[in-house]
């Protein structure tokens, strides 16, 4: 059943990214809320995975797989419609392989994605990661980023006028908020990866040993 709802989140996202290209007004803001319904399933997959006791190792990992795949897919597209640096997108797409490199090494070393026997060493590392704050701010300003760059879609391409987007979008102090969430979610990208590469180093050296060993 968990599993099923991340492929449920994954055929959403799909939907939504082909109407944000080929949609009017109306349909994208449909695809505003749409993206909010997308993250805010994201950790329902999970609770009802511990709810019927169906948590598995591969549960985690298709978890962690889905949210890639929704967090890549958006920020590329909107890469593609000129809206951001194609940095972005680049950025993010390294920081996920490195970060899935690692973390498929602790599990070879017979560590977990979440609980008490994942990779997080330092207690910096854990707040950072696994906090429920910082999961929060995280989603929510990806979310939020996301759903104001969906928005900025139709009103840059389309006409507007006389609709409440048009309405929201025509105030500049809506505009840099909006942006503001943006960069803020690409800045904690950065930042909640930069310890889990500073803990990796001593998982690392364990390998390294017991393979010399």
């Amino acid at each position: 059943m968990a599993n099923l709802i991340t492929v449920g989140r994954l055929i959403l996202l799909f939907i939504v990214i082909w109407r944000i290209y080929v949609g009017n007004v109306q349909v994208i803001e449909a695809c505003m809320v749409l993206i909010i319904v997308v993250f805010a399933s994201d950790g329902l997959d999970g609770w009802v995975a511990r709810k019927r006791g169906s948590t598995s190792p591969f549960g985690a990992v298709f978890d962690i797989a889905g949210d890639r795949i929704v967090e890549n897919a958006l920020w590329l597209i909107f890469a593609d419609l000129d809206l951001i640096p194609v940095w972005i997108p680049l950025m993010v797409l390294t920081r996920g392989f490195l970060v899935d490199g690692l973390r498929s090494l602790s599990y070879a070393e017979g560590m977990t994605a979440f609980g008490d026997q994942n990779m997080m060493r330092s207690a910096v590392t854990q707040w950072l990661t696994a906090g429920r704050f910082m999961r929060g701010l995280f989603g929510w300003a990806k979310s939020a980023g996301f759903v104001f760059l969906t928005g900025l879609v139709a009103w840059n391409t389309l006409d507007t006028d006389g609709t409440a987007l048009g309405s929201l979008y025509s105030v500049g102090l809506f505009r840099w908020f909006g942006w503001a969430l943006v960069w803020i979610a690409v800045a904690l990208t950065v930042i909640r990866a930069l310890p889990v590469f500073v803990d990796s180093i001593a998982l690392v050296r364990d390998v390294d040993r017991k393979q010399v060993a």
